[in-house]
């Protein structure tokens, strides 16, 4: 699993790559907890377009994210989904509290 953290606008973009599952949740978790407080963000893209796997853990991250964002007053959104995530994703109903968007681009956008 990679995660690369970058600012672009008013966000930080969390790129997640490879697979996100219950073998590495606690770790990402961790990790995207860390760089979110050290960024001083509100918001927060996570770009799946790099994800090959995800299980309930990984849609655990994501729901724990939102929640945290949230509480800040700030957004949460979804880019580019990978068509494995897209699944699991639309299954979940989390599209329904976090808005996806077709590229990073229009998820940056109105941020």
């Amino acid at each position: 699993m990679d995660i690369i953290c970058k600012i672009t606008g008013r966000a930080m973009v969390a790129i997640l790559k490879g697979e996100l599952d219950h073998h590495n949740a606690a770790q990402v978790r961790e990790e995207l907890e860390s760089r979110f407080s050290a960024a001083g963000m509100r918001n927060l893209i996570f770009d799946l377009s790099g994800l090959h796997f995800m299980d309930s853990s990984g849609l655990g991250i994501l729901i724990g994210r939102y929640k945290t964002v949230s509480a800040l007053g700030g957004q949460t959104r979804i880019a580019a989904p990978s068509e494995q995530a897209d699944k699991l994703l639309r299954l979940a109903g989390i599209y329904k509290i976090i808005p996806v968007y077709e590229t990073l681009t229009d998820a940056v956008a109105g941020l």
